[in-house]
C-alpha cells in the first residue's frame, strides 16, 4: 500500500512509520524542510512539502495514496482556539484535500484519544466504543469535533482509533515521571490509587496499522490500549525496580493543591506566550480516578492484542532514555 502518515516526525507517528516499513508498505509524510526529522533519518520514506492549514498545498501529499493515517494534532496549546485549529481544522482540511485530489482513497484513519470520551465512572466499568462522549478538557472537546467531521465525511471510508496515555522510546511527555523515579521519588495525586489504561507505543502503532488494513474496520472506532489497567504506585514500583531504585520516597499531593498549582502554572504559561504543560484543565484531568478503556472490540474485530507487557515496556523505555542521555 501507499500510505500517507501525518505527524510522522513525532513520537507516535514515527513508530507508525516503522511498522508500515516493516510490513513492506510505501510511506509518504508531510513536513517542511526545516522540520526536525531525527526519527526518520535513514529510513526509506518520502517527504512532501505541505501544510495541514492549506488545502491546496496537500495535493502532492494525498495524490495516488491508498491510505491516510492522520496522527498529527495538538496535545498542548495556549487556548481552546489553538486546539481547535490544530485538531479540528487540520483534520477538516485534510479530508477536503482527499475529496479534491484523491476521491478514491481506500481508507482514512484518524487518531483520536480517550480524552474524547472522558474518564470512566468506576474501576469496574471501563469506557468502550458505545460510551457517551463527555470530554472534560479543551483537548478532548476539539478531538471530539475532529471525530465528528470524520464521521460526517460519509464519502470517505474511515476508521477512528482512540489511544489512552502512551509511553515508550522517543517520548518526551512522560519523561518527567521517569526522571523523578530515577531520583528515588514517586509523586502521586490524591490519597486514593488511580487506575489507568496505558499503551506502549509499539503496541499502539501495530494496532493503528491493523485498523488501517482491516476491511471490517471501515466506519468503526477502536480503543487501542493495554488489556490490563494499572495504578501509579504499581507503575512507579516497576519503574524503580528496573532502575535499581527498590525503595521510593512517596509524596502524595491533595487534589486541591494540584488544581491550585495547575492554575498558577497555566496562568504563567499564558503570560509567556508558550503552550503550558500544565493548566487548570489538565489538573482536572489528572485528579480523575479512572482513565480506563476496554480493548474488547479491537481484539474481537481486528485481532489486536497487547504484546508488550508493562515490565518489558518500561525496561525498553528506560534503556532507550539512558542510551540517548535523557536520563
Amino acid at each position: 500500500m501507499n500510505v500517507l502518515v501525518t505527524g510522522a516526525t513525532g513520537f507516535v507517528g514515527s513508530h507508525v512509520v516503522d511498522v508500515l516499513l516493516e510490513q513492506g508498505h510505501s510511506v509518504r509524510y508531510i513536513a517542511r524542510s526545516t522540520s526536525n526529522l531525527r526519527w526518520l533519518e535513514g529510513k526509506d520514506v518520502t517527504r512532501v512539502d505541505g501544510s495541514l492549514f492549506d488545502v491546496n498545498s496537500l495535493k502532492g501529499a494525498v495524490e495516488d495514496i491508498d491510505i491516510v493515517i492522520h496522527v498529527a494534532g495538538l496535545t498542548a496549546a495556549k487556548n481552546e482556539q489553538e486546539f481547535l485549529r490544530g485538531n479540528f481544522e487540520a483534520t477538516r482540511n485534510l479530508l477536503d484535500a482527499v475529496r479534491a485530489y484523491n476521491p478514491g482513497l481506500a481508507r482514512f484513519v484518524h487518531i483520536s484519544s480517550l480524552a474524547v470520551v472522558g474518564p470512566a465512572a468506576s474501576g469496574d466499568a471501563p469506557v468502550d466504543e458505545n460510551s457517551p462522549l463527555r470530554p472534560i478538557t479543551a483537548y478532548g472537546r476539539t478531538k471530539k469535533l475532529a471525530e465528528d467531521v470524520v464521521r460526517e465525511a460519509s464519502d470517505i471510508p474511515s476508521t477512528i482509533v482512540r489511544p489512552p496515555a502512551v509511553y515508550g522510546p522517543r517520548d518526551e511527555a512522560v519523561l518527567t515521571f521517569f526522571q523523578t523515579v530515577s531520583k528515588g521519588l514517586a509523586t502521586y495525586i490524591g490519597f486514593g490509587d488511580k487506575s489507568v489504561s496505558l499503551v506502549h507505543v509499539r503496541d499502539l502503532a501495530r494496532g493503528i496499522v491493523l485498523a488501517a488494513m482491516s476491511e471490517r474496520a471501515v466506519g468503526q472506532t477502536y480503543f487501542i490500549s493495554s488489556d490490563e489497567f494499572y495504578t501509579w504506585p504499581q507503575i512507579a514500583a516497576m519503574t524503580g525496580a528496573v532502575m535499581g531504585k527498590r525503595r521510593l520516597v512517596s509524596v502524595r499531593l491533595p487534589h486541591a493543591a494540584v488544581l491550585g498549582i495547575a492554575g498558577i502554572v497555566g496562568f504563567v504559561g499564558k503570560l509567556s506566550g508558550k503552550p503550558p504543560v500544565l493548566n487548570y484543565e489538565k489538573g482536572r484531568d489528572l485528579i480523575q480516578p479512572y482513565w480506563i478503556c476496554s480493548t474488547q472490540k479491537a481484539r474481537s474485530e481486528i485481532g489486536y492484542k497487547q504484546q508488550v507487557s508493562l515490565h518489558e515496556g518500561i525496561s525498553e523505555t528506560v534503556a532507550w532514555y539512558t542510551k540517548n542521555r535523557w536520563l
